[in-house]
């Protein structure tokens, strides 16, 4: 006849339990996304391209923004005080290509806060989308605003325009996707469900991976758990999208509005919930800029994510 398990074996089995719920099985310890481009006032004061892609923290970096298109417009980006001209920027083409040679994807940011954009029609969404591929993703053009780099894919952070061909632009992007060449597509919604600016377009199911803002948005951002927590279930539950990113400023100037998460609250308190999403993917930040201005707080959170995971296979070890 079998012995009956200690009580101190019992603690353990029901730890093991508790961690392998909040842990949720999702997508490894998790990565960081991260916005580059908008550096503040000027002498510059972020880091470069390939300086972010060289701290080995980030598996993405969208480069914000392109914030001028759509409706007959010449294609325009903003890259503050990174590159002088709003329509050419070859000498960034060396640094992309250090990124990808590190292994990090690069995304071309649509949209932003402040911009002229709009789609105004199937026809403009295809014409949008036609410019894009030609220009940043390996089209027909031999060099581009940037230069002859290549970009892994467009990310959408549309807060502004009409959103009703916006899913329009992501279909026809999506049509240049191929085995050899794939055309990643990023969306930034507003963590309140559905996103007014995005929400068909996410709708459409092209979309590879959707980072929330749950910043500057009161109804879901911290300290707000039970909201951070149900508008996190919402989003991964009620979308097709197979992975998602959960979106916080890289410091508590980067959202004015709130949502700033320290360190330590971010592994007692928010990672909890998120990891019980098997589609939780990591952490987007914004930004490269404010990361800098909190101390590297992208490094501080990178060993938070990743002792976070290990805390269950800890366990195990020590049964």
């Amino acid at each position: 006849m079998a012995s009956s398990p200690s009580s101190a074996s019992i603690n353990l089995l029901l730890m093991i339990c508790m961690l392998a719920a909040l842990a949720g099985y999702s997508n490894g310890e998790g990565k960081i996304a991260i916005y580059w481009g908008q550096n503040g006032p000027p002498p510059i004061q972020e880091a470069t391209l390939a300086e972010t892609c060289e701290t080995g923290t980030f598996s993405y970096v969208m480069i914000a923004f392109l914030n001028v298109f759509g409706k007959g417009q010449s294609p325009q980006f903003n890259l503050a005080n990174h590159c002088p001209s709003y329509t050419s920027c070859p000498a960034l083409a060396s640094q992309i290509a250090r990124c990808k040679e590190l292994g990090v994807k690069v995304l071309l940011s649509l949209g932003g806060g402040i911009g002229s954009y709009d789609i105004s029609s199937p026809d403009d969404a295809k014409s949008v989308a036609d410019y894009l591929w030609n220009n940043y993703l390996g089209g027909e053009s031999l060099t581009g605003p940037f230069g002859p780099a290549v970009l892994d894919g467009i990310d959408f952070d549309m807060e502004g325009g009409t959103p009703t061909y916006y899913g329009d632009l992501a279909t026809n992007l999506k049509a240049y996707s191929t085995d050899d060449n794939p055309v990643l597509l990023t969306a930034a919604p507003q963590c309140p469900y559905p996103d007014y600016w995005l929400g068909a377009a996410i709708s459409t199911g092209l979309f590879d991976i959707v980072w929330p803002q749950f910043y500057n948005n009161p109804p879901c951002q911290y300290p707000n758990v039970a909201g951070n927590q149900e508008y996190w279930n919402t989003w991964t539950t009620q979308v097709s999208t197979p992975t998602f990113f959960l979106g916080l400023p890289a410091a508590p100037n980067a959202a004015p509005s709130g949502g700033y998460v320290s360190p330590d609250e971010l592994i007692s308190e928010v990672l909890p919930i998120v990891k019980q999403s098997p589609k939780y993917g990591g952490i987007m930040l914004w930004s490269k800029y404010w990361d800098q201005q909190n101390g590297d707080y992208s490094q501080q959170i990178q060993g938070d994510l990743l002792e976070f995971s290990s805390l269950l296979s800890k366990v195990v070890e020590n049964i």
